[in-house]
């Protein structure tokens, strides 16, 4: 293993045909089948971890960490493992993902659009929520560790420093404190936490800092006392080195950057509902800062914190998943006791559960813009459901959890709604049941059938009170 592999070269079941990649831990090779009757339907790749007499234990330890991920973690946002070899020639095969980094995107324009800034960043932390679905933390995100597909996916790659519940935690002991990669790095993990699924959010606030700025928040220090400097320090708000950041992007940014767990998103899927909704983000004096602290009050948090600093505690299981849920209001001939069932419906479905999120949604028909006769435009229309969902969501009550409206234009009701569930990634919809009776549903396919049909998450009916 102290040579690299040649092309040509068999390596048991596989040929290699080049080397792709030639970084500190591993090299990448594009391989295929030495039988020629045995293929894939994509192409492969074969990650080999760098073994020299130079190459420290770490590198052995995160292909071993790797496997063990690849095997449990699948979906669109992962390669797919084909092959593993064992201790005395470790590799791995899988799936050769076309498409660019984040850090080739950055590096052909260190400043983009903010408008393309959150839409990649909604898709990469829809990927890093499917990821913490199957109760894995990535724990070193950064541009090299996150491509976009060509069909405009966003996969995940490199997961040697992981974290997996179910599995034993390889880098867990004293001699792995503050493993990662430094600039993106949360607080909590250069104390020696792993296992927390916010510790990805704050990776992901680096990335959206250095897209919308070109800068680092923290630089790139190479000492612990460096490292530590994100316990009390507050980085730069964006906008003030770049004035065209909006605020709600600000406000989201800096809300990853918190140095407490607690204080960030409590899931990736909803820093990516805000960031796919920017006008339900409520800004704060966070978001609208054009300029950091001074030199005083970074010296006082500096005395509270440099030695007191104390992680967040780990989320439990429950609290880890913490739900957005979404209710279908009927946009026309409701009655109030419709209205009544879905408040005592939503109330349950949040429950008690801090940070929930309430989608408010209602499906409008197509209208013209300048409308009919009699009728009202389109934006008139809007505006007017706007209005009602938000005084109808108004009447809920008091809790602590974000509330967003939202009115669809669609003449298919259910294909809007089931389309609104799975790009938000909801965790439950709330529907008011169909009035027709069950012989006229065998043959007539109502909006809430067809949307329990299709649903992607777990779906609750309601009828009224007689």
């Amino acid at each position: 293993m102290a040579m690299p592999f040649e092309p040509g070269q068999r390596v048991d079941d596989f040929v290699i045909d080049a080397c792709l990649h030639s970084g500190g831990m591993a090299r990448i090779y594009s391989v295929h089948y030495a039988d020629p009757g045995r293929h894939f339907e994509f192409p492969l790749v074969m990650k080999v971890p760098r073994m020299t007499a130079a190459d420290g234990a770490e590198n052995l330890v995160g292909f071993e960490v790797e496997r063990q991920i690849l095997a449990v973690a699948r979906g669109a946002h992962v390669p797919r493992l084909v092959a593993a070899g064992d201790i005395a020639l470790p590799y791995l095969v899988m799936e050769y993902v076309a498409g660019a980094t984040l850090q080739d995107w950055l590096d052909a324009a260190p400043r983009r659009d903010p408008a393309e800034i959150a839409r990649i960043g909604a898709l990469v932390a829809g990927a890093v929520h499917d990821l913490h679905e199957h109760r894995v933390c990535h724990l070193d995100l950064k541009p090299a560790n996150v491509l976009m597909r060509d069909d405009n996916e966003a996969v995940l790659l490199d997961f040697g420093l992981s974290w997996h519940a179910q599995t034993p935690d390889l880098l867990a002991d004293g001699q792995h404190i503050a493993v990662g990669s430094h600039p993106w790095i949360a607080p909590e993990q250069i104390v020696g936490v792993r296992g927390d699924p916010r510790s990805d959010l704050f990776a992901l606030g680096v990335i959206l800092y250095e897209m919308c700025t070109g800068e680092l928040p923290f630089g790139d220090p190479q000492t612990t006392g460096g490292l530590r400097q994100r316990f009390w320090m507050q980085p730069r708000p964006p906008r003030q080195i770049n004035p065209d950041v909006p605020e709600w992007l600000q406000e989201i940014i800096l809300r990853c950057l918190e140095p407490k767990a607690e204080r960030r998103y409590a899931s990736a899927a909803l820093l990516a509902f805000d960031l796919s909704h920017p006008g339900q983000v409520r800004v704060t004096a966070r978001g609208r800062a054009d300029r950091g602290p001074g030199f005083w009050r970074h010296f006082l948090r500096w005395l509270r914190r440099r030695a007191t600093y104390q992680p967040s505690a780990l989320p439990s299981p429950g609290l880890a998943r913490v739900p957005i849920v979404m209710v279908a209001v009927p946009h026309d001939d409701v009655r109030e006791a419709t209205l009544e069932a879905l408040r005592q419906a939503v109330r349950r479905g949040l429950g008690n559960r801090p940070g929930a999120r309430l989608a408010c949604v209602t499906v409008v028909p197509p209208v013209s813009p300048v409308g009919d006769a009699g009728r009202p435009n389109g934006v008139e229309l809007h505006q007017r459901m706007l209005t009602r969902l938000r005084e109808w969501s108004g009447s809920i009550g008091p809790g602590d959890h974000a509330v967003s409206c939202h009115v669809l234009e669609s003449s298919d009701v259910a294909q809007a709604l089931l389309a609104f569930a799975q790009t938000n990634h909801v965790n439950l919809i709330v529907m008011g049941a169909a009035t027709h009776g069950l012989q006229l549903q065998r043959f007539v396919a109502t909006v809430p059938v067809k949307v329990a049909m299709h649903a992607p998450c777990t779906l609750m009916l309601v009828k009224p009170s007689p």
